[in-house]
């Protein structure tokens, strides 16, 4: 859902609102291997009960070439559940759904061993029954040209879940991820490196209703 006040934003707050702006080639390289990574945070109303919430979208993939991934996590890092897990009939898609009052953004772009990393916080202000809130975001950490030398969608597969890439400033100083991230980013890293990303999300959890015994133990063991 676009923001009828996205044109007066500065680049800064457009980052915040819609995610990592990739070039053009980016763009269709992702497109050209069939990945598909939704960032959006919208606004959402439930009208059952009269209140709002904001709804974020677990999706993406990756081939050995390039990958892109975008899920979230509570603000203080922990993990959240999913609303609802979607099946596509594709790989490197859409896998489940969130919708909270507030939460935090990892989306992570891959392009061989280099990566992008944007962490974002999403949360709604000025919060009065009945009234339409403020979607508030506010970015956390952005880090380019990210380098782990490791094929973790090769070789090192088995490093999964247990690494991420190591940022610098302009000035050569290293770019500090906060440490209550470090266990999404790690997640999101491998989900930048899941080849045909499917059935799975990295970072929302099973929710409660929708969860099977089974399903739960494959995803724990899968993507610690």
């Amino acid at each position: 859902m676009k923001d009828p006040q996205s044109t007066h934003l500065n680049k800064e707050q457009l980052l915040a609102l819609r995610g990592l702006r990739l070039p053009g080639l980016a763009r269709k390289r992702l497109d050209a291997a069939g990945i598909y990574c939704e960032p959006a945070v919208s606004l959402r109303h439930q009208p059952s009960i009269s209140q709002y919430v904001l709804r974020g979208v677990e999706s993406g993939g990756a081939v050995e070439e390039l990958g892109a991934y975008c899920g979230y996590v509570g603000v203080g890092g922990e993990p959240i559940f999913w609303l609802q897990k979607v099946d596509g009939i594709g790989r490197n898609g859409l896998h489940s759904v969130v919708a909270a009052p507030q939460f935090v953004r990892i989306q992570m772009f891959r392009y061989e061993e280099t990566y992008e990393l944007l962490i974002t916080e999403h949360r709604l202000e000025n919060v009065e029954k009945g009234k339409r809130p403020k979607l508030a975001d506010t970015i956390l950490f952005h880090g380019l040209h990210g380098t782990l030398a490791l094929q973790l969608w090769g070789q090192d597969r088995h490093m999964s879940g247990e690494v991420f890439p190591v940022f610098y400033t302009r000035s050569a100083e290293p770019l500090l991820i906060p440490e209550k991230f470090h266990m999404a980013v790690r997640r999101a890293t491998a989900g930048s490196c899941c080849i045909g990303c499917s059935k799975h999300s990295h970072l929302l959890q099973p929710g409660a209703v929708t969860q099977s015994p089974a399903e739960g133990a494959c995803d724990a063991a899968s993507h610690g």
